[in-house]
């Protein structure tokens, strides 16, 4: 687990003297597997709140008086400020230590939790989402990075399966615990408890945080590169806030100005890191030259991308093409959930064995989910029920719950452990444009074909559409995948 290249990585003599002795992977100390479920639940944290508001923003807007643009803002503020953060937050990590910097996020995080559940007014809530997406571009990049330094061999793939099934969880399960939360009215605090069940939650993870969790740093990287950072935050601005706030204001021509001088901002924020490759870049570019890294950064990309246009659509086509209920589009969402979860257990218990093979069958596997889904759509028409979609919903969750963990893992495989926040920010950052562009491209392929109409037939028609989308965008998620690792025993390695 320790790193030749870093006198400071984590150690646990256990394991060390375990893999000495045997040659082979150790079982995992309990210290090493508390510190495992707090980083899990830290991530498990951040996921749930990008989603768990959506439910509850009826709720929300006629207890505040929220204004539409002050609930859009709910949502876009923390997603927008999330991903501004993560590559500045995964390199605080390097330099400062990624426990320590993981506990200062969590702490920021909890105090926002609780200032969230305490507003009054759209003003403080909204601001205090800010905090809380701030606070989680600081935490997450620190999960990946001490997966990734801390963990290794059968482990390290265990850990990283694990890490795939909590997102895939979150991921659903976040709009269906918003709903049961505010429909509870626990106490008599209607939708609050979303956001003060982070509370408990957050000191757990700061307590245990603190005693379990190993601390590791980068040697080489003493000081942060603020002129990066900079351009990097002002890069993503420019390029998030147009795709996300562009459908609602019709894409007018200030939108693609944002976008281009956005990517002329990546320009110069890439050839200001050439320059300083030396001097503690804010982002290794040599991350870059590895296939691997480069190959599942730009696989992740299309996962956030074909995320961002299934879920959206899917919930409209299941209320207004299906005419669900809230409860029924719910229970829809955890059979999905069930399926990512039975995908994710298998990517586990696989450990790493089947290479690039697994996270491909799994993309596969959903591509002809989707497929036979859409069959199922054109056949049943406004008659299809949940029973009738379980069977194909089940599959789609099955093939992406095999994706997540092992894509991770292997994209970060390579990746040097002083540069494991950059990399690990980058990774994250990737999901969330991809997210934005899916969410984007919904405006294109099914708003524009619906105009905002709930006639049934309309949105059963444009969710049709959708899944051409989503399956070219698992082909191209599956054919990047050939950028990493065969399994340890193919002869081509």
């Amino acid at each position: 687990m320790a790193s030749p290249a870093l006198d400071n990585e984590p150690k646990h003599p256990a394991e060390s003297s375990a893999r000495a002795a045997s040659g082979t992977a150790p079982r995992m100390t309990l210290a090493a597997r508390v510190a495992l479920v707090v980083l899990l639940v830290a991530e498990l944290m951040d996921i749930l709140d990008q989603s768990v508001v959506l439910t509850a923003l009826p709720a929300v807007q006629e207890s505040t008086g929220a204004g539409p643009a002050a609930v859009q803002w709910l949502t876009a503020g923390y997603s927008l400020t999330v991903a501004v953060g993560l590559i500045t937050g995964g390199r605080l990590g390097d330099i400062h230590g990624r426990r320590r910097i993981l506990l200062i996020g969590t702490v920021s995080f909890t105090l926002a939790s609780l200032l969230c559940g305490l507003a009054t007014g759209p003003g403080v809530l909204i601001a205090a989402r800010v905090l809380q997406g701030a606070s989680v571009a600081v935490m997450i990049p620190q999960v990946l990075a001490t997966l990734h330094v801390t963990f290794d061999g059968e482990n390290r793939s265990r850990a990283f399966g694990l890490y795939g099934a909590v997102l895939s969880l979150a991921n659903v399960l976040g709009p269906v615990l918003g709903g049961v939360l505010t429909e509870a009215d626990l106490f008599g605090l209607g939708w609050r408890p979303i956001f003060l069940i982070n509370v408990p939650v957050g000191l757990a993870v700061i307590i245990l945080g603190r005693r379990f969790v190993p601390e590791s740093t980068a040697q080489k990287a003493d000081r942060l590169d603020l002129t990066g950072m900079l351009l990097s935050a002002l890069a993503v601005v420019l390029i998030l806030f147009p795709l996300t706030e562009g459908r609602t204001h019709h894409w007018p021509p200030w939108c693609f100005a944002m976008l281009t001088a956005g990517l002329l901002v990546l320009g110069v924020f890439l050839r200001h890191q050439q320059r300083r490759k030396d001097d503690a870049p804010l982002v290794a570019l040599s991350l870059f030259r590895g296939r691997q890294f480069s190959g599942g950064l730009s696989a992740q990309l299309m996962l956030g991308l074909l995320c961002g246009l299934f879920f959206m659509t899917w919930t409209l086509y299941l209320q207004r093409g299906l005419a669900m209920s809230p409860f029924q589009a719910a229970v829809a969402f955890v059979m999905l959930a069930l399926g990512e979860l039975a995908g994710a257990t298998i990517a586990m218990k696989a450990a790493g064995r089947f290479g690039r093979r697994l996270p491909q069958a799994g993309a596969l596997i959903a591509l002809a989910s989707m497929a036979g889904y859409g069959l199922r759509i054109s056949s049943r028409q406004g008659d299809l029920t949940l029973l009738g979609m379980t069977v194909p919903v089940v599959l789609i969750g099955f093939g992406l719950g095999m994706v997540g963990g092992p894509l991770a893992d292997m994209s970060l495989a390579k990746v040097p452990h002083e540069n494991a926040g950059s990399a690990s920010g980058l990774f994250n950052t990737a999901m969330h444009l991809g997210i934005a562009v899916g969410t984007a491209l919904t405006a294109l392929v099914f708003f524009s074909a619906t105009g905002g109409s709930p006639d049934d037939a309309i949105n059963r028609d444009a969710f049709t559409g959708i899944l051409w989308w989503v399956g070219g965008a698992l082909a191209v998620m599956w054919a990047l995948m050939f950028f990493l690792p065969k399994p340890p025993n193919s002869r081509a390695d």
